[in-house]
């Protein structure tokens, strides 16, 4: 006896309920019933009824098994409706780490789907991430430091970023769905998706591969899943499908729901339409004046389709759309869409059941998009079921939803091993300010945690099977973060000079805290720095503690009768690199400064400069003998005390200047600067002779002058 596959297609509005028999891979449609639901069990897609669901599949068991024998067994699918779509994004700082691998992107994507699981929970839920099991996942983008780039593999940067959408089937679905089940003493023989169900037969693995949107457009809701790259990378929903076409009708011609229902499927066949509206006027009406009416309903419908479409791939239009469901015989609907994304009318198109390979039908069964669904839930149970499967994470039993090849990133999702735990913690960090500006100096990146499976090394990708063993070994902690000024400062803030042939290596003045530190001292957390540059020659002395080459490039002041007099002359003589320089220029790396000590001068010298005579001098010849004859004509003190010609003077000294009085010289004068005297026992008359003449003693004499005394 050729076996039988029981399917039931468990919808928002009705339940379908199918049996086919399977011989040499060819599959044949042998009957099909459907009946709606009595009251609203169905939310969503979610059972919200138990009861009220079971009895209505106890109803088609029933009336199936009359036909055709005991059906124990059945195959369900959890609606495409169910599924949860989100978004999530995550930026990790990767300064200063190896660059990524693989592995560390496959680690970020985990984490950006565990945040997106995260976001479908309540706060009441927070933690309970096992109640969401997640089905698929794609990529969006992923970005470094800030832009846009196609891979992070071998980059390096100071951040990371990647988001994700990704789809998650609530757990309460598949429980609910076993509990109608078991109350209608059904036994879940295989369990599947609907999106996957219709996806398995429409298209083929060999064209998965293509960029391909399937749309299941219902009463109440439109399924949307997409293939790309041979896998199914992203689901999602909108709830708008057929029913939003009936309700224009109604509204338009005033029609109760079920006729404005029937009125609708007349379209796909009639070029005229017969209706009797609720005040029970009966009016033919023409094909193009309904499209007309119900046009901007459908606008909105494929609106809402296409921009999903987009949405779930990454704002990019697929190669192709196939629409499925009762939704999708809407007319014009195809052509709307293939507008909103921009394809070619041939690239969306309506795929009925004469569209699935291998299969054959009664001919009492008609052939339409709304059986897509149904079937491939039944071919799914014999071709790819979706079954549990249990595997072992950190001695943690955990049991998973198998619908495509589990990794071990499932397995770890399941088992609510946060992304975190991938590597060990980063050490802390210091928080400091530097000259005002917020510094943060991160810890130590963690290193990433070992992934065992079965004990052997694995990664997040690696594919895993039923009763596998995973193990997770903690990655060191990164260690907490150290750094001194130096670290932080720019190297060309450390110069190095030479001062009079002497090397100096010149630091910045730091200060921590307010207090005086060095470049070499270790950095607290919360510690505030203050970093002053040493800009000036002036300030390099300082720094240096040269403070008498300082000193001596003071310029040159005696304060002379209380008044100050600049003698630039005896300054010091500043040069850098062989040329003239003050004490406010800059220096740069590597120069040489060059500081001449400062003069000493004498008093006769600043006299000199004064042009001030200090002492009045003549030379004449008295008695043949060449004599120098002087007189004082300012007198000098310094703090009380004389001070002679030939006596050096210093900066700053205070002085004071006395103008003596002087007379002319005269010839008698000579006897002060001379040693002859008269003989002691001279009794006779002498001569006074100037330059042969006679003369006196009171007589004016000038430089050059022969003065004779003649003894007679």
């Amino acid at each position: 006896m050729t076996p039988k596959l029981f399917a039931l297609d468990i919808g928002t509005r009705s339940v379908v309920g199918i049996i086919l028999e399977e011989q040499n891979n060819h599959f044949h449609v042998i009957d099909l019933l459907m009946k709606e639901h009595k009251e609203r069990a169905m939310v969503d897609g979610q059972i919200h009824n138990v009861l009220y669901v079971a009895e209505l599949l106890k109803e088609i068991k029933s009336e199936l098994e009359e036909k055709h024998g005991p059906l124990p067994k059945v195959s369900v699918a959890a609606a495409g409706r169910a599924l949860k779509t989100e978004q999530a994004s995550v930026t990790i700082n990767i300064k200063n780490r190896p660059i990524f691998t693989e592995e560390d992107i496959n680690r970020l994507e985990l984490q950006a789907v565990q945040r997106a699981q995260a976001k479908l929970l309540s706060a009441k839920e927070e933690g309970k991430t096992s109640h969401y099991y997640c089905v698929g996942y794609s990529v969006l983008y992923y970005k470094l430091d800030g832009e846009e780039i196609g891979s992070l593999y071998d980059q390096q940067g100071d951040e990371a970023t990647v988001e994700v959408i990704a789809t998650f089937l609530p757990r309460v679905v598949v429980e609910s769905l076993l509990a109608a089940l078991k109350r209608a003493d059904l036994e879940m023989e295989a369990l599947t998706l609907e999106p996957i169900a219709a996806i398995n037969v429409l298209i083929p693995p060999s064209m998965r591969r293509l960029n391909v949107a399937l749309v299941d457009i219902g009463a109440g809701t439109s399924d949307i899943a997409i293939t790309d790259k041979g896998t199914i990378v992203a689901y999602g929903m909108v709830p708008t499908a057929g029913d939003e076409i009936t309700e224009s009708l109604s509204d338009h011609y005033l029609l109760d729901f079920p006729v404005a229902e029937k009125a609708k499927r007349e379209l796909t066949t009639q070029e005229h339409i017969t209706i009797q509206d609720i005040l029970g006027f009966e009016q033919a009406i023409p094909k193009e004046a309904v499209l007309q009416a119900i046009f901007p309903s459908i606008e909105t419908l494929a609106l809402a389709i296409g921009q999903e479409i987009l949405r779930l791939n990454n704002q990019a239009p697929p190669k192709a759309v196939m629409l499925v469901g009762g939704g999708s015989l809407t007319p014009e609907l195809p052509r709307e869409i293939s507008k909103i994304l921009n394809l070619p009318e041939n690239r969306v198109a309506i795929r009925g059941i004469d569209a699935i390979q291998n299969l054959t039908k009664e001919d009492s069964i008609l052939a339409t998009p709304e059986l897509v669904t149904p079937i491939g839930i039944a071919i799914a149970a014999k071709k790819a079921p979706i079954q549990y499967m249990s595997v072992t994470v950190n001695e943690q039993v955990v049991r998973l939803f198998e619908m495509k090849e589990m990794t071990v990133a499932d397995a770890f999702l399941a088992a609510n091993i946060r992304a975190q735990q991938l590597y060990g913690k980063p050490g802390q960090g210091i928080a400091v300010t530097v000259n005002g500006q917020d510094i943060l100096i991160p810890g130590e990146h963690g290193l990433a945690a070992a992934i065992l499976v079965n004990g052997e090394s694995a990664s997040t990708k690696t594919i895993i099977k039923n009763g596998d063993v995973i193990s997770l070994i903690e990655g060191r902690n990164g260690q907490d973060a150290k750094a001194t000024i130096q670290d932080l400062m720019d190297d060309a803030l450390i110069k190095n000079v030479f001062i009079n042939g002497k090397h100096y290596s010149i630091e910045p003045i730091v200060k921590i805290n307010g207090q005086h530190g060095s470049i070499a001292q270790q950095l607290k957390d919360k510690d505030r720095i203050d970093i002053e540059t040493i800009d000036s020659i002036e300030t390099l002395l300082h720094q240096t503690q040269n403070y008498d080459l300082l000193h001596n490039m003071k310029p040159f002041t005696l304060h002379i009768d209380g008044k100050p007099v600049f003698f630039p002359e005896c300054s010091s003589k500043l040069s850098i690199n062989g040329k003239p320089g003050k004490l406010h220029y800059p220096f740069q790396n590597e120069d040489k400064i060059t500081i001449e000590d400062a003069l000493s001068p004498t008093v006769q010298a600043i006299f000199n400069k004064l042009n001030l005579l200090l002492e009045e001098r003549i030379v004449i010849t008295f008695q043949n003998e060449t004599v120098e004859l002087t007189k004082v004509c300012h007198e000098v003190m310094r703090n009380g005390s004389t001070l002679e010609g030939k006596e050096t003077l210093n900066n700053g000294d205070v002085l004071s200047v006395i103008e003596k009085e002087t007379n002319p010289w005269v010839f008698q004068d000579v006897f002060r600067f001379s040693n002859w005297q008269l003989p002691v026992d001279f009794k006779g008359q002498f001569k006074i002779l100037r330059n042969g003449q006679p003369s006196f003693f009171d007589e004016e004499i000038f430089g050059g002058d022969q003065l004779e005394i003649l003894l007679t």
